[in-house]
C-alpha cells in the first residue's frame, strides 16, 4: 500500500529545499535553459517587441525600482562603520577577480576559455542583495550594515563591473569597445538609476510596500534574460566543445572558491577585531554575488550569442552559494545562541 504524502508533509519538503536554497527560480532557470534547447526559434527573433528587447526594458525598469528604494538618509548612516566597509568591498571587486585571475591556467584551453571569461565575470560583479540581508538575518549579524554594503554594491558594480571586463578582454585580443559599452551602461542603468533616486522621497513608500511583487518582476526578468541567451548560443552551437567533465570542474572551482572566500573574510575580521555581528556582516555580504545583475549586465555587455555560456559560472555559483550559505547562517545562528546562552548561566 503507498503512503499518500500528507499536505504538512509537503509543507515540510518545501521548507527543507527553501532552507537549502533550491526555490522555484533556481528550478525555472534550469528550465528556461531546457526550453532554450527545444524552442530556442522565440528568442533569437529581432524587432522592437521581441524577447530579447523586452528583456532589455525589463533591465531599465528593475534599476529605476532599485534607485526608488534607495534612501540617501539611510546610506549617509551607514557611513561611519568604514573598515567594514571597505574589507567587504575589497573582497567583492579586488579579491575575488585577482583569485580567478590567478586561476587562469585551468581553463587554459581553447574550449574552456569562455568559461573563464565567465567565471572572471562572476567574480567581477556585486554582492547580492536579498539574499545576503537574508543570511545576515539569520546569522543574527549587523543587518542595517548589511543593507547598506548590499546596496551600495549594486551601484559600485555598474562601473568596476565593466571596467574589470574591459581591462581583461582588451588584454586578450577581444574586440571590446569600452566607451560604447558604458555609455549604454548610462543609458540602460545609471539614468533610471539615478531617476529613481530622485523620486525617491515622493514614491520611495510606493515602491517598499511593493518589494516583493518588485522581487518577483527581477526574476521574470533575469529569467527572459537567460532564456533569449541560451536560445542564441544554442542557435550557434556555442556548447559543443564542452564536455561534462568541463561543467563539473567548474562547479568544483565555484564552490572552492566561495570557501575560499569565506576563510580569508573571516581571517581578515578577525584579524581586524570585529564584533561578531559585523564579521557575520563581512562573510555574507563580501562573498556573495548577484545573478540579478549579473543577467542585467551580461545582456549589455556580451553579444547574444557569448552571453548564455558567459552566464554559465554565475548560474552555478549563485546556486552553490544559496546551499552553502543557508547551511552556515544556520550553524552559525545556533552557536550564536549556544554562546548567549552559556554567558548568561
Amino acid at each position: 500500500m503507498v503512503k499518500k504524502t500528507s499536505p504538512r508533509g509537503l509543507g515540510a519538503l518545501y521548507e527543507l529545499a527553501a532552507r537549502a536554497g533550491l526555490d522555484w527560480f533556481l528550478l525555472a532557470l534550469l528550465g528556461m535553459i531546457g526550453l532554450a534547447y527545444l524552442w530556442p526559434t522565440p528568442g533569437i527573433q529581432e524587432g522592437p517587441f521581441s524577447l530579447s528587447e523586452l528583456a532589455n526594458y525589463g533591465v531599465s525598469v528593475i534599476f529605476f525600482f532599485y534607485g526608488l528604494r534607495l534612501s540617501g538618509d539611510k546610506l549617509r548612516a551607514g557611513l561611519s562603520n568604514w573598515r567594514l566597509h571597505i574589507t567587504i568591498h575589497l573582497a567583492t571587486f579586488v579579491v575575488f577577480p585577482l583569485l580567478i585571475l590567478a586561476g587562469k591556467e585551468l581553463f587554459s584551453t581553447e574550449q574552456t576559455a569562455l568559461l573563464w571569461i565567465g567565471a572572471f565575470y562572476m567574480g567581477a560583479l556585486p554582492s547580492t542583495v536579498s539574499s545576503s540581508v537574508v543570511m545576515v538575518s539569520i546569522a543574527e549579524g549587523n543587518i542595517p550594515a548589511a543593507i547598506f554594503n548590499a546596496s551600495i554594491s549594486s551601484l559600485i558594480g555598474i562601473f568596476i563591473t565593466p571596467l574589470w571586463m574591459g581591462l581583461v578582454l582588451s588584454s586578450s585580443g577581444g574586440d571590446f569597445d569600452l566607451g560604447g559599452i558604458i555609455l549604454k551602461l548610462v543609458i540602460q542603468v545609471l539614468v533610471p538609476v539615478v531617476a529613481g533616486i530622485l523620486l525617491n522621497r515622493w514614491l520611495g513608500a510606493f515602491a517598499e510596500r511593493q518589494k516583493k511583487f518588485l522581487r518577483y518582476f527581477d526574476q521574470i526578468v533575469i529569467l527572459l534574460i537567460v532564456y533569449t541567451s541560451f536560445c542564441e548560443s544554442f542557435e550557434k552551437r556555442m556548447f559543443q566543445s564542452l564536455t561534462g567533465i568541463d561543467l563539473l570542474i567548474l562547479g568544483v572551482c565555484m564552490l572552492g572558491l566561495f570557501f575560499l572566500i569565506f576563510a580569508l573574510i573571516n581571517f581578515v575580521s578577525n584579524w581586524l577585531g570585529f564584533s561578531r555581528e559585523d564579521r557575520v556582516t563581512a562573510l555574507f555580504c563580501g562573498s556573495k554575488k548577484s545573478l540579478v545583475q549579473g543577467g542585467v549586465m551580461a545582456s549589455v555587455l556580451f553579444p547574444g550569442n557569448m552571453a548564455g555560456i558567459v552566464l554559465l559560472p554565475i548560474m552555478m555559483y549563485h546556486a552553490l552559494q544559496l546551499i552553502a550559505a543557508s547551511a552556515i547562517a544556520q550553524a552559525m545562528a545556533r552557536q550564536g545562541k549556544a554562546t548567549s546562552k552559556s554567558g548568561t548561566a
